[in-house]
């Protein structure tokens, strides 16, 4: 593996994957495609719209390892990245034995990434990088990037990642996840808490997009309210971050909380919320569904 220029700081001849290319890993690769004109990528199916780009196809973990030296994988979990790594078309017989960085940008347990590590051959580094900042921050680029891992690792995958947003590395291997789950924990608390004041607004004869208007510019406006305000005002939760992802994202946190020794009394409210969102049915729709949910909560 190419390591970074000291003077420069740049990575330019690391060969650079993307494993996974849904609705975050699609346009965090057209960026890095764009930064450094070559890329190669993998996903279940093929995308001509990325290879008219520029974009290697690779049809299997095998050769996107063997095309590569080191890879993104933007996958929902840990379990759809480790089915792939074994047998004769997985990641580690593409890797055959070199230096290999494995950059873990799912949203995963802090635990589940050391643990993989430790399990895969010497030479194989890891680096987990979570992102937070949804579909409108990985399209624009502007992804606040977790990065947990050794310094060096940490220091080469952030400057592979840059045009992405901003990398900061949060600590060892594991403190991306714990950073995720953090935000995660911050994102279901502030959304629960918009759609509850939305509908209580509305049900009140209070006009919700006056109200957000000014209180906006206070202790109440933050980055989510500005990207869902129009959806929590119009009732609009067509699919966009969807709710049920949050039901493992604070699954995360409780296993991390246990494991630390916390006892936090607002995660168990927000993992019931979340997880009776589910059980409505409700869990494939945006994570403005919150107003819809409280509404429903109401009627019953």
């Amino acid at each position: 593996m190419t390591p970074l220029d000291e003077e420069t700081g740049t990575s330019d001849d690391t060969r650079l994957g993307v494993w996974g290319l849904g609705a975050m890993g699609e346009p965090m690769a057209r960026h890095l495609l764009d930064a450094r004109g070559s890329l190669t990528v993998h996903a279940r199916r093929d995308r001509p719209d990325l290879t008219a780009v520029g974009a290697q196809w690779a049809p299997t973990a095998r050769e996107l390892a063997a095309a590569t030296d080191a890879v993104l994988v933007m996958l929902p979990d840990l379990p759809q990245l480790e089915e792939h790594l074994d047998g004769p078309d997985g990641l580690l017989a593409g890797v055959g034995g070199r230096d290999y960085l494995v950059m873990i940008g799912s949203t995963s347990s802090p635990v589940g990434v050391r643990e993989l590590a430790e399990r895969l051959p010497a030479g194989i580094r890891v680096v987990d990088c979570p992102v937070s900042g949804g579909e409108d921050g990985a399209k624009a680029g502007t992804l606040s990037i977790m990065l947990g891992g050794d310094p060096a690792d940490t220091e080469h995958a952030a400057a592979l990642l840059e045009p992405c947003g901003r990398p900061v590395r949060l600590g060892p291997l594991g403190a991306g996840e714990v950073a995720k789950a953090c935000n995660q924990m911050v994102v279901a608390a502030t959304i629960l808490a918009l759609g509850e004041a939305t509908e209580l607004a509305a049900r009140s004869d209070v006009d919700p997009a006056a109200l957000w208007e000014l209180l906006g510019g206070g202790y109440a406006g933050s980055n989510l309210l500005h990207s869902r305000r129009d959806k929590l005002v119009e009732g609009d939760d067509s699919p966009s971050g969807i709710a049920g992802y949050m039901v493992k994202d604070l699954r995360f946190a409780a296993d991390i909380a246990r494991a630390t020794g916390t006892r936090p009394a607002l995660l168990p409210a927000l993992r019931s919320a979340f997880d009776e969102i589910v059980d409505r049915g409700l869990g494939e729709r945006d994570i403005a569904v919150t107003r819809r949910f409280t509404a429903e909560r109401s009627a019953d």
